[in-house]
C-alpha cells in the first residue's frame, strides 16, 4: 500500500471525505477543473464587451464635442461620422496587441490597468504618427476628448467588474483548488497568506510533505489534510482533480526534481506556481535574468532615494495644503464640535517617531476625555490590542463626538498638517510611539527609511484588528515596495476602508 493510498485511509477513519472520491460524480455534474475554469472566458468577453461599449460611449461623446456645435444631431451623410463605430474596433484591436485580455494578466494586480494605458497612449502615438506621415486631416478634437474619456471608462468598467468578481469570491464562488507543496513551516505560512487574500481565488485543499516528515506528522495540521509526500504530487492531483499546485523551496526539489515536476504536470491540466524564498517582494522589483545561461532572480533595490522620493515628497505636500483648503470648513465644524462638547483642548499632540528614528509632534483632533493617557495603566488589563499596541474596543475614554471622529477618521484629519510640515507623508507606515519601538525587533527598524503616514497598508488591511506579525508584516512589506502607483492605490482603498469603518476604534 502506497503512503497516498494511507494517508486517504487515515483521512476516512478521520470522517472527512476525500475529494476524489467524489470525482466521478463531480464530473457528472460539471465541477471539474475544465467547468472551474469555464467562468474564465465569460469574464474576457464581458470586459471585450465592455471595452467596445465604453469606446462607443467615448466615441459618440468626442463626435458631439467637435462636429455637434456645426452640424447638430448625428448625421449619417456627414462626412466624419466614420469615425464613431471605428475607434471601437481600433481600440479593442490596441487592447489585443496589449495583451490586456490574456488571462495571466486579469483578475489581480495592477499589471491588467497597467497595460490598458500603455494600449491607449500607444493608440495616440499611432494616431500622431499616421496622420503626420501621410498628411491626414484628423479632428483633433475629437481625438483629444475620446481617447482619454475611453480609457477612463474601460477602467472604470474593468475595475468594476473585478470589484464583482472578489465579491463573488468572498462567497465561495469562482475558486480554484490548490495544494502546497513543501516543509511544513513553508505550507503554514503560505497557507495564511492564502486565506489573508481570499479574493485571489484559491482554495487549499491540502498539502504534500516530504516523505520522513508526512510519515511522522498526523493526518493534518493546520487545518489542511496531508494528501501524499513530494514524490506523489503528480498522483495527488490527478485523484483530487486539484487546479494549482503550488511549490515551496526544499531540497528535496532542486533542479532536476522540480524540473521532472514540471514536465509531468503537463500532463495534467494544473498550473504550477513556484514561491521563491524571498518573500514580500512585489512583482516590479524582481525581473529574471539570464547570467551564466542560468535564469536567475534580480531583485531591485527599493526606491527610497533620488527623484521619486522628492517626487513623493513634493506631491505629498501639495496634495496636504490643497486638502487644508478644501477641507476648512469641515475642519471647523469638527473643531467646533470637539471644543463645546467636553473639557481640554481641540487638538491632541503626541510623540511620535517618524524617518530616520527622529520624533515629532503628530497633531490629531481630541477624541478623549482630558487626561486619557494617564488612564492606561488603568485599563491595561481589559486590552483589545495585539500585544504591543493598547486598544479597546468599547474605550470608556472616548467621548461622544470621539466616536464619530474615530468611526470615520476624522481625528486624522489634522496630520496634514504634519504633513505640510514634512513630518509625515500621506501615505507610510502607522506612525509608532516610542514606547512600542523600545519593543521593536530588527525587521520594524526598516519602517523609519521612510516617514510614516497618514494612511497606509495598515489602514485598508484592517487597523485595530491587526496582530503583530501582521502589522509587522505589513509595515516591512511597504517599505520594501513603495512607489507612487502603490501610493494611489493605498489612497483608493483607503477610501472605501473609512466609510466601512472596519477595525476603527
Amino acid at each position: 500500500m502506497s503512503l497516498l493510498e494511507e494517508r486517504e485511509g487515515q483521512v476516512r477513519l478521520a470522517g472527512a471525505v476525500p475529494v476524489w472520491r467524489r470525482s466521478n460524480a463531480s464530473r457528472l455534474r460539471g465541477e471539474g477543473t475544465e467547468a472551474r475554469r469555464a467562468w474564465q472566458s465569460d469574464y474576457v468577453r464581458r470586459i471585450a464587451l465592455g471595452d467596445v461599449l465604453a469606446a462607443l460611449v467615448a466615441s459618440g461623446v468626442g463626435y458631439l464635442a467637435r462636429f455637434g456645435a456645426e452640424t447638430g444631431p448625428l448625421a449619417a451623410d456627414h462626412p466624419s461620422l466614420w469615425i464613431v463605430p471605428l475607434l471601437p474596433v481600433l481600440w479593442v484591436a490596441g487592447m489585443l496587441v496589449a495583451r490586456s485580455y490574456e488571462e495571466r494578466f486579469l483578475w489581480i494586480g495592477a499589471e491588467e490597468f497597467r497595460r490598458v494605458l500603455s494600449a491607449a497612449v500607444a493608440m495616440l502615438a499611432a494616431v500622431g504618427a499616421v496622420s503626420w506621415a501621410f498628411q491626414l486631416q484628423v479632428a483633433r478634437g475629437f481625438v483629444v476628448v475620446a481617447l482619454p474619456l475611453a480609457t477612463g471608462l474601460t477602467l472604470l468598467q474593468r475595475y468594476g467588474q473585478r470589484s464583482w468578481l472578489h465579491r463573488r469570491r468572498a462567497e465561495g464562488k469562482f475558486l480554484q483548488t490548490a495544494i502546497i507543496v513543501g516543509h511544513r513551516n513553508g505550507v503554514v505560512a503560505l497557507h495564511q497568506q492564502i486565506d489573508r487574500e481570499a479574493y485571489h481565488g484559491y482554495r487549499v485543499i491540502g498539502c504534500c510533505l516530504p516523505p520522513a516528515i508526512a510519515g511522522a506528522q498526523p493526518v493534518a495540521f493546520d487545518g489542511l489534510p496531508v494528501l501524499g509526500t513530494l514524490d506523489e504530487v503528480v498522483d495527488v492531483v490527478r485523484r483530487y482533480e486539484v487546479d494549482t499546485v503550488a511549490v515551496l523551496p526544499s531540497p528535496e526539489l532542486e533542479g532536476p526534481a522540480l524540473r521532472r515536476l514540471g514536465w509531468d504536470l503537463e500532463q495534467t491540466q494544473a498550473e504550477l506556481l513556484l514561491a521563491p524564498a524571498v518573500t514580500e517582494i512585489a512583482g516590479p522589483r524582481v525581473r529574471i535574468r539570464p547570467v551564466c545561461g542560468l535564469p536567475l532572480l534580480h531583485v531591485e533595490r527599493p526606491e527610497l532615494r533620488g527623484v521619486r522620493r522628492i517626487t513623493k515628497e513634493t506631491f505629498d505636500r501639495t496634495a496636504a495644503a490643497a486638502g487644508l483648503l478644501v477641507l476648512a470648513p469641515l475642519l471647523i465644524t469638527l473643531a467646533l464640535a470637539v471644543g463645546l462638547t467636553s473639557r481640554g483642548g481641540v487638538f491632541y499632540r503626541q510623540e511620535r517617531v517618524g524617518r530616520d528614528g527622529q520624533t515629532f509632534g503628530m497633531l490629531k483632533f481630541r477624541s478623549m476625555v482630558s487626561g486619557a493617557d494617564r488612564m492606561v495603566q488603568q485599563l491595561d488589563a481589559q486590552s483589545d490590542g495585539n500585544g504591543v499596541l493598547f486598544k479597546m474596543r468599547s474605550d470608556p475614554r472616548v467621548t461622544r463626538v470621539g466616536k464619530v471622529l474615530r468611526r470615520y477618521s476624522f481625528d486624522e484629519l489634522p496630520q496634514l498638517i504634519n504633513v505640510v510640515r514634512g513630518d509625515m507623508s500621506l501615505v507610510g507606515p502607522r506612525p509608532p510611539l516610542p514606547a512600542e519601538v523600545e519593543r521593536y525587533g530588527f525587521d520594524m527598524h526598516r519602517r523609519f527609511l521612510v516617514k510614516p503616514g497618514i494612511t497606509g497598508l495598515w489602514q485598508v488591511s484592517g487597523r485595530s484588528d491587526l496582530s503583530w506579525d501582521d502589522s509587522v508584516r505589513i509595515d516591512v512589506r511597504y517599505v520594501e515596495n513603495w512607489s507612487l502607483a502603490f501610493d494611489f492605490m493605498i489612497l483608493w482603498k483607503t477610501l472605501g476602508a473609512v466609510f466601512r469603518g472596519a477595525g476603527a476604534y
